[in-house]
């Protein structure tokens, strides 16, 4: 029997591998477009991202226009439309037997739901039971509490029945701000300084070393 009624999945990079397949080669297409003097290292890219944010990382350290900003954001989305990541070894048996148990698969991301539900298809899944996705609005995402607020609100749910799963600390916040469990995927990361990093910013949450962990959280 699993441990949590319901389960909030972020999307990219904590599910699926969208960093390596799509955000990745999908930034170096704008470089090369828009700083073709600047070349990063996928761990260089991830690294920069996380420390600083994506559009700090554009503005701040690239020096990235609005005009240049709407053209990465297009190229971006090209991207995003043709290539479908594939799931981490092992999730996909995860929201499988989360779902064969009785309990409910939720998604929130900073993804379009459209997306989530092309990816979950794709890999032959059932839909998640809802989808909170970038279309919402910035104003009710992460590390807003808004969805968790509205995942509880729709299926009758309190705090303890969730388990919130998420590789950045906005979902750390949202899920401490809704008295929400939550476990830090430290499987999005290689890089051994961004796995302690989210290790000590998720201080009360669930540091889980690779999906096997988060099966063992859920079900033993």
């Amino acid at each position: 029997m699993t441990r949590y009624r319901c389960l909030v999945l972020d999307h990219d990079d904590t599910a699926v591998m969208s960093t390596p397949c799509i955000h990745y080669p999908s930034f170096c297409n704008t470089l090369k477009r828009l700083r073709p003097e600047v070349e990063l290292t996928l761990q260089e890219y991830v690294r920069l991202n996380f420390t600083l944010g994506f559009e700090k990382l554009c503005f701040d350290e690239l020096h990235f226009s609005q005009e240049e900003m709407a053209w990465q954001l297009e190229n971006w989305q090209s991207y995003v439309r043709a290539t479908i990541p594939d799931f981490h070894p092992g999730m996909q048996d995860v929201i499988l037997r989360q779902r064969a148990e009785g309990g409910l698969v939720c998604v929130v991301s900073h993804s379009y739901s459209k997306f989530v539900l092309r990816d979950y298809a794709h890999a032959q899944l059932p839909a998640p039971d809802c989808v909170i996705g970038w279309e919402e609005g910035s104003e009710k995402q992460k590390p807003n509490p808004w969805p968790l607020h509205e995942i509880m609100r729709r299926y009758h749910l309190s705090p303890r029945d969730i388990l919130v799963v998420d590789d950045l600390k906005p979902g750390f916040d949202m899920a401490r701000a809704a008295g929400c469990d939550f476990a830090a995927a430290l499987w999005a990361y290689e890089d051994a300084d961004i796995r302690e990093v989210m290790k000590k910013g998720c201080s009360g949450g669930v540091a889980l070393e690779n999906v096997h962990d988060l099966n063992t959280l859920l079900f033993t």
